[in-house]
């Protein structure tokens, strides 16, 4: 029986182009929403906005620049006050990001005003090196280029999709994660920096197939979006809907009102 798998952006934008929202996407399994990837300052509102105002059951966290971990305090306090979920959401954070996050987010003294909380108490923390089971599935995590060794990392679905988090431009990991015809979800801006992926680097770091198959996101301004389109690019949109199947006409483009910046 066919079961329908799409990929939601809810934000596409780089730190500075807030119009855009935070970069982050929610892997959907049969209509529903399965895995939100990256919870950024104005993630949580976008994500409700669109799922009837629940919250997700299952977050990976790709690293711990604060476009990208922002929400999470507006998660937990949403968590908390909920009977039903306080304590059940997942959490997927590679292992050398833990101390990273804890540092970040979980430091914060006095949660509540009432004490006796600690902020891992509202969630399941699953640290995470190669990859985690989710829903009887096998999702790769790896390593990407973003500022420093092991600061960032990718997460992949074999068959299915490749999504690169923040990251320089990677071959050897597509080659590795996304050899089966894959969609590939790529960080691209117009123009590189020493943290990011520009539009230049693709050709040559890129075969004809792999390119035919990205989605760029991650980008820095709706202009410099208008111009990767230009070049002919995939780019893709906050409230976009990708089904992900293996041939192009299954891209969806569901532009969703209430998801736009």
């Amino acid at each position: 029986m066919f079961e329908e798998w799409a990929l939601r952006f809810l934000g596409v934008g780089n730190s500075h182009a807030v119009e855009l929202g935070s970069s982050a996407a929610v892997l959907e399994r049969g209509g529903r929403p399965t895995l939100l990837i990256d919870c950024g300052p104005d993630t949580l509102d976008r994500y409700r906005s669109h799922y009837g105002g629940s919250l997700p059951q299952a977050v990976f966290i790709t690293h711990t620049h604060l476009d990208h971990i922002g929400g999470l305090e507006n998660l937990f306090y949403r968590a908390w006050f909920d009977a039903e979920r306080r304590g059940q959401i997942q959490l997927f954070v590679p292992v050398r990001l833990v101390e990273v996050l804890q540092r970040r987010v979980a430091d914060y003294p006095g949660l509540l005003a009432e004490d006796g909380v600690n902020f891992w108490d509202c969630f399941r923390l699953t640290p995470i090196s190669e990859g985690f089971w989710l829903g009887g599935r096998w999702f790769s995590v790896f390593p990407v280029r973003h500022h420093q060794f092991h600061s960032c990392y990718g997460i992949a679905l074999e068959g299915l999709f490749l999504y690169t988090g923040d990251t320089r431009p990677i071959p050897e990991v597509i080659n590795r994660f996304a050899a089966r015809g894959e969609w590939i979800f790529h960080d691209c801006a117009l123009n590189a920096n020493p943290s990011h992926t520009g539009a230049e680097e693709l050709t040559t770091n890129y075969g004809e197939d792999q390119i035919r198959r990205m989605t760029l996101y991650h980008y820095e301004s709706a202009l410099a979006g208008s111009a990767l389109r230009g070049r002919g690019y995939r780019v893709a949109a906050a409230g976009e809907r990708i089904i992900l199947c293996h041939s192009d006409p299954c891209s969806s483009q569901d532009k969703d009102d209430a998801l736009s910046a």
